[in-house]
C-alpha cells in the first residue's frame, strides 16, 4: 500500500470514528432528552401538597394534615365543607382511576382502550348499574345526598382548576376527565357487587356435567357435610327447620369462582392485654397500581370523627373506625347469581317462554365507541329477571340470562353514611341492615368492651335450589321468593369464648333453614386463625401483626399425612428421597426461606393434572385448571374423603390407587424442579419462584414502565391462598402472584393513636408522587405504620399542613 492510500485510509478511519462519536452523542442527546421529556410528563397532576386551596362553595375554612405516608386527615366545621373537600383531596391523588372505575361501570373502557374492550363493555351495560344509581337518588336521604353533592362539587373544582395538568395517563390515552355526578360515586358500589358477585363457574360446571359419568361431576362439587369448621359455630336460631331450603343430599347452588378472600377478627376486653378489645382486618382483592383503597381521616369537629379507607371515587369510609366502635369485612360468599337458559320463540327471537306463555324481551340499543374510531351498535334484551348476557360471554347456543343480586332493592350508601356515625352494636346493625348487593361478615368492637360479628348478606330465599349448572328459565322453580330478613341473618355478640373470627369459609351449620353458598373458601385459614387466636388466654396488638402475617398452611398438614406419607422412600432416587425426607418431617410454613413449599405447590399443580385432565377434553380441562375454586374444591374433596373415583389414569391400562398417583406426580415434580433451577435443592426456595410485580394497567406497553417506573418488584414472597396471609396466584403459576391482602389494619380500642395499618402501594396514583408505592416495601416486609387519631398526635406527625379556604 502506498503513503497516498495510507492517508486516505486514514482519513477514512478519522471520519468513521467522528462519525461514531457524533452518532453516539446524538443518541446520547437523544436519551437525554427522552429521560427528560418523562420525567416532565411524569409530573403532570401532581399536587403542591404544601399549597393552600381555594374552593368555591366551602363556607368554613377547612384544615388539611397529611403524614409521611401522604394520608390526609380533614378537619371540617360542617359536612358539606368536609366532603367537598374529600373530593378535591380524593382527585388530587387519585383522579385517573376513578375515571376508570367510572368507564367500568359505564361500560365505556373502549373508548381509551380501544375494540378488544367492546365484550367487556358490552356486559357492563348489560348491569345498568345507573340505571339502579339514579333509582336510589330519587329516595336517597337529603342528608346523604348533600353529602354526595358536596363531594362530586370538590371532584369538579379540582378538574376545572386543573386543566392541561391532568395526570400521564389521561395524556397517553388522549382522554380528559369529564365531569363528576352522585351516580357515577353510587355505581362504585354496584361495581363492589359485582366483583363480589357468585356465580360464574356454572358455565364451566354445564359443560363439565355433559361430559363427565355422574360419579365423577358429584366429585367436584362442594360436599358441605364435610365443612366442619363455620364462622359462626355456636349460632342457633328459633326459626323451623321444615323451611330448610336445601337438600345436601342433592347438588346445591354455585358460589363464587373468584378468588377474592378476606380475614377479620376481635377479642373482647377479657381476651386482650389492653383491658379493650382488639380488631384485625384484611380484605383480599387484586393487586394493582394504584391500589384499590386510599386512606383518609374525616372529621366534622363534634358531630363526626372517622378513620379508615375509602374507594376512590366515593365519599364515605368503607371500613374502620370512629370515635365509639370499629368494624372490618370478609366477603359472605352467598350464591347470590343464578344463570337462566331461555326458550326462545322460534318465530319472534325478541319473546321468551315463562309458565307456558310468550313474553317480550324489554329491548334498548346501545352505541358503544372506541378508541379506533369505530362505533358498534348493540340490541340489549332484559326479561323479568334480568339481562341476556349469553352475547357478552361469547356463548351461541343457548340464550342465557341472570338473574344477580346487585338488581334487587338495596341502599349500601346509606349503610356505609351510617356506619361511620354509628356508635353502639344497635347503630351497626341499623347500618348495615341496607346490605343486599354486597353480602359481608362484618366485625365489630367497641369502647365499652363488645364485640360482635354479622353476616350482613342479601341471601335469596328460592322455592328450590338443586342444581349447580344454568337453570330452567321457562318455570317458576327456580325463583327467588324474597330475601332472608335482616334478624334472621347469621349474627353473634359477645361469645363466651372471647372472640369472633371470619375468613369466607362455610357460614353456618345444617341447623340454619336457609341456603346462604355452597362455594366457600377451604377453611385452612379459618383453622390457622383460631389455632393462633387459642394459643394465649390475652392478645396483644403484635400478636395481631403476627397472625395477620402467618404463613403456616393447614392444607400442607393435611398434604403430609395424606400424601407425603404415602412415599417409599426405598423407591426414590437420592435427590427424591433428600426432598422427600423434608416433606414428611414439614410442619406446613410456607415461610419464602424454604423450598417445601416450591415442591409441595408444584406437586399439587401435577396432581390436578394427573388426576383430572384424563377424564377431561382438552378444552375442558383447561377451562377447569383456569378455574381456582372449582380446583381447590376438587382437591379439597379428595382430601377429605377414603375415595375418590377420579385416582385412576383411565389413560393407562393398569388401575392406579393414590400411592401410585402420588409417586408419579412426586417424580414429575421433582424432574419439573430439577429443569427450572438447574441447581441442587437447596437452591429451590420458595422466594426464587413465587413472586409478585406490582403493576400498573398501562405497562403491558412495556417501554412506559422504563420511561415512568410505573411498576414495582418483582419480589420474593412466602405464603399462598391457603395461608393467613395470602399470596395467591392463578393457573398454578407462582411466578405470577395477583391477589392479596389488598390492607392490613389492627384496632386497638384502648387507644386510637396505636392503630396499626399498611396498604400495598400508597395514597397517590400519581407516578411522581412521593406517595405513589412509598408503602410497598413496609407491605412486602410485613411491616406497619401508625394511623394516628387524635389532633395531637396527628400535628405531631403531620408532613405537609394546608388550609381550604373559600373562593374570593
Amino acid at each position: 500500500m502506498n503513503s497516498s492510500e495510507q492517508k486516505t485510509n486514514k482519513r477514512r478511519r478519522k471520519l468513521l470514528k467522528i462519525f461514531s462519536l457524533s452518532f453516539l452523542g446524538f443518541i446520547t442527546l437523544v436519551l437525554i432528552v427522552a429521560v427528560l421529556f418523562a420525567k416532565h410528563k411524569a409530573k403532570l397532576g401532581l399536587p403542591d401538597y404544601s399549597e393552600d386551596i381555594e374552593l368555591k362553595n366551602i363556607s368554613q375554612p377547612v384544615e388539611v394534615i397529611r403524614d409521611q405516608y401522604g394520608t390526609p386527615h380533614i378537619y371540617a366545621q360542617n359536612q358539606e365543607d368536609l366532603y367537598r373537600t374529600v373530593g378535591y383531596v380524593m382527585a388530587q391523588d387519585r383522579l385517573w382511576q376513578m375515571d376508570l372505575l367510572r368507564r367500568v361501570t359505564l361500560g365505556r373502557l373502549s373508548e381509551i382502550f380501544g375494540d378488544d374492550f367492546v365484550d367487556t363493555d358490552l356486559l357492563l351495560r348489560s348491569l345498568r348499574y345507573t340505571k339502579k344509581s339514579k333509582e336510589i337518588l330519587k329516595t336517597i336521604d337529603p342528608e346523604i345526598l348533600s353529602a354526595l353533592e358536596a363531594y362530586c362539587d370538590g371532584v369538579n373544582q379540582y378538574i376545572w382548576q386543573n386543566e392541561g395538568n391532568y395526570p400521564l395517563e389521561f395524556l397517553l390515552l388522549k382522554s380528559k376527565p369529564e365531569k363528576w355526578e352522585p351516580y357515577h360515586s353510587l355505581n362504585l358500589i354496584g361495581y363492589m357487587a359485582w366483583d363480589l358477585k357468585a356465580g360464574w363457574s356454572q358455565l364451566v360446571l354445564d359443560k363439565l356435567k355433559n361430559e363427565l359419568d355422574s360419579n365423577l361431576y358429584v366429585q367436584l362439587l362442594p360436599e358441605l357435610a364435610k365443612y366442619k369448621t363455620t364462622i359462626f359455630p355456636e349460632y342457633k336460631t328459633d326459626l323451623l327447620s321444615e323451611n330448610k331450603l336445601l337438600n345436601l343430599a342433592k347438588l346445591e347452588k354455585l358460589g363464587a369462582d373468584i378468588l377474592f378472600g378476606s380475614n377479620n377478627w376481635a377479642v373482647s376486653a377479657q381476651k386482650s392485654n389492653t383491658g379493650k378489645p382488639i380488631v384485625a382486618n384484611d380484605m383480599h382483592l387484586s393487586l394493582n397500581i394504584p391500589g384499590i383503597w386510599m386512606q383518609m381521616h374525616q372529621v366534622v369537629e363534634g358531630e363526626l370523627n372517622v378513620s379508615g379507607l375509602a374507594l376512590p371515587g366515593q365519599p364515605m369510609l368503607i371500613i374502620g373506625h370512629n370515635d365509639s366502635i370499629a368494624w372490618g369485612m370478609t366477603n359472605t360468599y352467598v350464591d347470590n347469581l343464578d344463570y337462566y337458559e331461555e326458550k326462545i320463540n322460534p318465530v319472534d327471537s325478541n319473546q321468551y317462554e315463562y309458565m307456558g306463555e310468550w313474553y317480550n324481551f324489554e329491548l334498548f340499543n346501545e352505541e358503544i365507541k372506541s378508541s379506533s374510531d369505530s362505533v358498534f351498535i348493540r340490541t340489549f334484551r332484559i326479561n323479568h329477571r334480568g339481562p341476556v348476557v349469553s352475547e357478552a360471554k361469547g356463548i351461541k347456543d343457548k340464550v342465557l340470562t341472570i338473574h344477580w343480586v346487585g338488581d334487587e332493592p338495596s341502599n349500601e350508601i346509606a349503610g356505609i353514611y351510617k356506619i361511620n356515625r354509628a356508635h353502639n352494636w344497635e347503630d351497626f346493625k341499623n347500618a348495615f341492615r341496607s346490605f343486599k348487593s354486597i353480602s359481608q361478615n362484618v366485625v365489630y368492637a367497641d369502647l365499652n368492651g363488645n364485640i360482635g360479628l354479622y353476616a350482613c348478606a342479601g341471601i335469596p330465599i328460592r322455592k328450590r335450589n338443586e342444581a349447580f349448572e344454568i337453570l330452567p328459565g321457562w318455570t317458576d322453580e327456580y325463583d327467588w321468593k324474597g330475601m332472608v330478613p335482616f334478624e334472621e341473618l347469621p349474627h353473634e355478640y359477645n361469645p363466651e369464648r372471647g372472640y369472633v373470627s371470619s375468613a369466607n369459609c362455610r357460614t353456618v351449620d345444617d341447623s340454619y333453614p336457609y341456603h346462604i353458598g355452597s362455594w366457600y373458601s377451604m377453611p385452612y385459614r379459618m383453622e390457622r386463625i383460631r389455632e393462633r387466636l387459642e394459643e394465649k388466654d390475652k392478645l396483644s396488638v403484635e400478636d395481631f401483626k403476627s397472625i395477620q402475617n402467618d404463613q403456616v398452611s393447614t392444607l400442607a398438614n393435611r398434604l403430609v399425612e395424606k400424601f407425603y406419607s404415602l412415599l417409599d422412600l426405598s423407591e426414590l432416587s437420592n435427590t427424591e428421597k433428600e426432598v422427600a425426607e423434608l416433606l414428611q418431617s414439614w410442619n406446613g410454613d410456607m415461610n419464602k426461606e424454604l423450598i417445601e413449599p416450591s415442591v409441595s405447590e408444584t406437586f399439587i399443580k401435577f396432581f390436578i393434572k394427573n388426576v383430572f385432565s384424563d377424564e377431561m377434553t382438552e378444552d375442558s380441562y383447561e377451562l377447569f385448571n383456569a378455574n381456582s375454586k372449582l380446583t381447590r374444591i376438587a382437591l379439597y374433596n379428595i382430601l377429605e374423603s377414603d375415595f375418590s373415583p377420579w385416582i385412576d389414569d383411565i389413560s393407562t391400562p393398569e388401575t392406579e390407587n393414590l400411592t401410585d398417583i402420588v409417586h408419579a406426580c412426586f417424580t414429575e415434580t421433582i424432574t419439573y424442579l430439577e429443569g427450572q433451577f438447574r441447581s441442587k435443592p437447596q437452591q429451590w426456595k420458595w422466594k426464587n419462584m413465587h413472586t409478585i410485580t406490582l403493576k400498573h394497567p398501562l405497562t403491558s406497553v412495556e417501554i412506559l414502565d422504563k420511561l415512568f417506573n410505573m411498576n414495582r418488584g418483582p419480589y420474593g414472597v412466602g405464603g399462598s391462598y391457603h395461608t393467613v396471609s395470602p399470596y395467591s396466584y392463578p393457573n398454578f403459576s407462582p411466578e405470577a402472584v395477583e391477589h392479596g391482602s389488598s390492607h392490613r389494619h389492627i384496632y386497638s380500642l384502648a387507644d386510637w393513636d396505636a392503630t396499626q395499618s399498611v396498604i400495598p402501594t400508597g395514597n397517590s396514583g400519581v407516578v411522581s408522587s412521593e406517595f405513589y408505592c412509598d408503602q410497598t416495601e413496609l407491605y412486602i416486609g410485613g411491616r406497619y405504620h401508625a394511623d394516628f387519631f387524635s389532633k395531637e398526635a396527628v400535628e405531631k406527625a403531620a408532613k405537609y399542613h394546608v388550609m381550604v379556604k373559600p373562593a374570593n
